[in-house]
């Protein structure tokens, strides 16, 4: 049996703060071992370049990214958005800029290319907000970078659990 094929991105601004955890997860990743049928790539603010590659026929895409939600800084999120709501557009078009990062935006010029994943993951951090005297922040701060860590071996969780399911046998009708 194939192993599945899975991409794991990370997304971000390296010169906003936290902005850069998904950045920092996928650097970190990438030094380790990961089975095969898994890469990981540093999207940074690149969304052409997350939407081209989605069409490579991923049945598993995990994102990687600082997500606000009001929790605690530093938290982490999994979330698995529906798939059909983000191809359902609804915009007449969508665009997108070279060198900035709305992965809505993304997933949503993806499908209109073709693009089909049959999971799609978010694995988020809350990022701890900034004032007007932080905004131009470089380095993460503390909650998230403590995070990074937490989060890799999360992410090598799920690819395993991926992984396995892949293998495990499937139910058939009867008929």
């Amino acid at each position: 049996m194939n192993q599945p094929r899975i991409l794991i991105a990370g997304v971000g601004n390296i010169f906003l703060g936290d902005d850069a955890f998904g950045v920092e997860v996928v650097q970190r990743l990438a030094r380790r071992p990961l089975p095969d049928g898994v890469r990981v790539v540093d999207f940074g603010i690149r969304g052409l370049d997350l939407t081209y590659a989605l069409l490579d026929g991923y049945e598993t895409v995990v994102l990687v990214d600082a997500t606000p939600r009001g929790g605690r800084p530093g938290a982490l999120y999994v979330i698995e958005p529906d798939v059909g709501a983000l191809s359902a557009s609804g915009e007449a078009g969508v665009l997108i800029e070279g060198h900035n990062m709305d992965p809505v935006k993304v997933l949503r010029l993806a499908a209109a290319m073709g693009a089909h994943v049959d999971r799609l993951l978010l694995v988020g951090c809350e990022p701890t907000p900034m004032d007007e005297a932080d905004d131009m922040r470089m380095e993460m701060s503390e909650p998230v970078r403590a995070a990074v860590n937490e989060a890799v071996r999360l992410i090598e969780s799920l690819v395993e659990k991926f992984i396995v399911s892949n293998h495990q046998p499937r139910a058939r009708a009867r008929g």
